[in-house]
């Protein structure tokens, strides 16, 4: 069955903004409930296994064998969410995926970690609205502790984000960042 294209979540995923004034907005919120009744299972879960099968029906996409959950993990939808394989994601870390989150092969995640695809806008008067923005984690990249990641941002191939770093503009391949804003520290060899 093809999807309407009017589907709130479908324009999100393509990058539209859309007004918590418009006629599907309840379907937000709705949807971050029944996500949260999965989460409530899997984040008092030790059974690796028994995560990454909650968090395949999370994402509604494949979670390889070799994919490392510590948990918890919050989420807000899940749907827009894909996982590489050899991924470890480690504690408390948040993930709002309305814009899409990719995370390739190989990506180490620390605690406490944020991937924010979505936003606001500047404008008071267009503040009620969500802005998004597709966040990709090139392979082997590394997001040190505490890190943040806004809407629209790839961390590039082999990439390492410091700790505590905010970071709001693509990070090129083999790179590390730091700071607020995040800028190029060094490259990597």
């Amino acid at each position: 069955m093809m999807k309407d294209i009017t589907d709130i979540f479908h324009r999100l995923r393509n990058g539209q903004t859309v007004s918590f004034q418009d006629p599907e907005a309840y379907k937000l919120r709705a949807a971050s409930f029944a996500t949260k009744k999965l989460l409530n299972t899997m984040n008092n879960s030790a059974d690796p296994s028994e995560i990454r099968v909650l968090l395949r029906e999370i994402t509604g996409s494949e979670i390889d064998e070799s994919v490392a959950v510590f948990t918890p993990l919050y989420i807000n939808y899940g749907k827009h969410t894909k996982i590489g394989k050899n991924v470890f994601i480690n504690f408390d870390c948040v993930f709002l995926d309305l814009g899409g989150i990719t995370i390739e092969d190989n990506v180490q995640i620390a605690p406490k970690v944020s991937l924010l695809s979505e936003g606001h806008p500047l404008n008071p008067k267009e503040r009620s609205s969500l802005m998004v923005g597709h966040i990709l984690i090139k392979k082997n990249a590394w997001i040190g502790a505490n890190a943040t990641i806004l809407p629209g941002v790839t961390i590039g191939e082999n990439a390492v984000v410091a700790a505590g770093a905010v970071v709001s503009k693509d990070v090129p391949d083999n790179t590390i960042v730091g700071g607020v804003p995040a800028k190029i520290i060094k490259g990597i060899e």
